[in-house]
């Protein structure tokens, strides 16, 4: 059972990330880092080690892929800033996994969610200019 609701589940994702404008693809991006974030967390409260380094490992990927997104070209200091940001947390995550550290994991999930919230506040007519790579 356990199998097939996460086969549908990957398959529901794929066909969403099919359809999905720019704007949407960073929303989930940013959901699922905070995901794997939270899950990463309950690994370190739980002492499972193993699954906390594979889930830390999936939030690197995401948020190195928001950083690569990033059109450091035509955004300016935004994306300058959020480099940095998306930077800070990259080193926080990796003290979380070295040090097991919860706090850390507290601090970029608080970072992560403010920019989400900017990202969902855009207008939806404004989303055709706010792909990562576009708008920032």
């Amino acid at each position: 059972m356990r199998g097939s609701l996460q086969s549908y589940r990957k398959v529901s994702l794929e066909s969403e990330i099919a359809v999905a404008s720019p704007h949407r693809i960073i929303q989930m991006m940013f959901a699922g880092a905070l995901e794997r974030l939270a899950q990463s967390r309950y690994a370190i409260e739980q002492q499972d080690f193993s699954n906390k380094g594979i889930l830390i490992g999936k939030a690197v990927g995401i948020i190195n892929g928001l950083n690569n997104s990033l059109n450091m070209d035509e955004g300016g200091e935004i994306s300058d800033n959020l480099s940095e940001l998306y930077s800070f947390m990259l080193r926080r995550i990796s003290e979380a996994n070295l040090n097991n550290d919860v706090q850390a994991i507290d601090d970029v999930m608080e970072i992560l969610r403010n920019i989400k919230e900017g990202w969902d506040a855009i207008p939806e007519d404004q989303h055709h200019m706010t792909s990562h790579s576009e708008a920032v």
